[in-house]
């Protein structure tokens, strides 16, 4: 009997440690469901830290990572803490990001693709002190716009930029200055306008003055008078043609159609100390593009992101362009068209950082003088784009048939110029307004 007890304590013992054990080990693996649903990656262990801090400028293309806040993405992969904070301008965002969180700052944004570049060479810096950037993930195609004064509403003036030429001469002749705003030097509006400009003949540092104008005060400056034309994204170009103090020349997309336009920047020692935080940050963003690129979704993005705390803009300057119905002004309304905002794709193609890409915006800045014509600009641009980072998230997020090349192909042009990212210098040669002799 006595042995027989033994065996029956004994056996009380282990079933108490055993439902001790498994009790914890489902609490603990309960937990890390809640926090970390995704497959793979809940089985890493989960990120570093809870989150960091991320800016944006009140654009559209912002979108993405404040849905994912307001949608609770980002805590769903283990970012409780992650806040977006608004900017002030794209100065202020350089500013921030030189800073860091560690110095108050800032580790990453929605940030002008070729920023990363400007960045990582310290060519836009203060003091020309370089910040090393990764490219992550692309936040958008299209839908920024060039936008007019009313000064010229009668003009002939479109894709076409070359009806402006007379008129512009004319008012230097009056001795008075003609400004073309854009709201980075380098930045893609910077480049967009300067491409827009010279290929009506126009050259973007002869017979303009180029100004740095942060977009939300784009329209503000119109209306009193401080530019002739400008480029910024939306919902800019739209509540200028609500209020009827200028029109849409065209919308970037009849410019290069499908172009890339805002990425999702990080400091790369972040990333480096932090990659399943880095990780983690763009599978929330992925995520957030994909319901953002959905039609029945948008109207409620237009109501979220026009939200006083983030960009305090009515609903109805927001929605018509994000659905591609343009109002471009003096009378013209398109429906339904294709210059829509893109966020995702069919396979990610849109959020996929395609080198060849950026090999164009450094080139482009080459052209403009930005960038010396030695540099080389493969070598920076594998330095800075981590589309391997991206498909590491594509796959933790379970998908399939995504992007995993370099190259989406010869780049066409409104004005018929093609740009072979495997010979930047025919590109340059094909340009008759540069800065730069090839």
């Amino acid at each position: 009997m006595k042995k027989t007890g033994k065996i029956i304590a004994r056996r009380g013992v282990d079933r108490r440690e055993f439902l001790k054990s498994t009790a914890g080990a489902a609490a603990l693996l309960a937990s890390a469901k809640l926090a970390l649903p995704g497959g793979a990656f809940a089985q890493a262990g989960g990120p570093e830290v809870k989150g960091t801090k991320l800016g944006y400028i009140a654009l559209t293309d912002a979108a993405p990572l404040i849905i994912a806040q307001e949608k609770g993405i980002y805590a769903k992969y283990g970012l409780t803490e992650m806040q977006i904070l608004k900017q002030a301008s794209w100065g202020a965002t350089r500013d921030n990001m030189a800073l860091g969180t560690k110095a108050n700052g800032i580790d990453g944004a929605h940030i002008l693709r070729p920023k990363i570049h400007l960045y990582s060479s310290g060519i836009t810096m203060q003091n020309k002190q370089p910040v090393p950037m990764y490219t992550l993930l692309n936040l958008n195609y299209d839908c920024q716009g060039i936008s007019v004064s009313n000064e010229y509403k009668d003009l002939k003036v479109g894709t076409d930029s070359s009806g402006l030429k007379a008129a512009f001469a004319k008012k230097r002749a009056e001795g008075k200055e003609v400004k073309a705003a854009m709201t980075y030097p380098g930045g893609t509006h910077d480049v967009w306008i300067r491409y827009w400009l010279a290929a009506g003949g126009i050259d973007p540092d002869k017979d303009v003055s180029t100004i740095v104008v942060p977009p939300p005060q784009m329209v503000a400056n119109m209306k009193v008078g401080n530019m002739d034309c400008f480029c910024v994204g939306e919902p800019w170009n739209e509540q200028l043609v609500n209020q009827d103090i200028g029109f849409t020349a065209l919308t970037t997309g009849e410019l290069w159609f499908n172009h890339p336009e805002k990425v999702l920047g990080m400091r790369a020692d972040w990333v480096d100390e932090n990659p399943k935080a880095a990780k983690a940050i763009m599978m929330a963003v992925m995520e957030a593009q994909q319901w953002c690129d959905k039609f029945e979704n948008k109207q409620e993005m237009a109501e979220i992101i026009g939200k006083r705390q983030w960009f305090n803009v009515p609903v109805p300057d927001i929605i018509g362009r994000i659905k591609g119905d343009i109002n471009y002004g003096r009378g013209r309304v398109e429906k339904g068209t294709k210059l829509y905002m893109k966020f995702w794709g069919d396979k990610g193609e849109v959020s996929y950082p395609w080198k060849s890409l950026d090999a164009w915006f450094v080139t482009e800045n080459i052209r403009w003088g930005k960038f010396e014509p030695t540099v080389d600009i493969k070598a920076l641009v594998n330095k800075t784009n981590r589309s391997d980072l991206w498909i590491e998230a594509a796959k933790s997020l379970g998908l399939s048939g995504y992007p995993t090349g370099d190259s989406r192909g010869v780049e066409k042009f409104f004005d018929g110029k093609t740009f072979d990212p495997a010979n930047p210098q025919a590109y340059l040669k094909s340009l008759s307004i540069k800065r730069v002799e090839v």
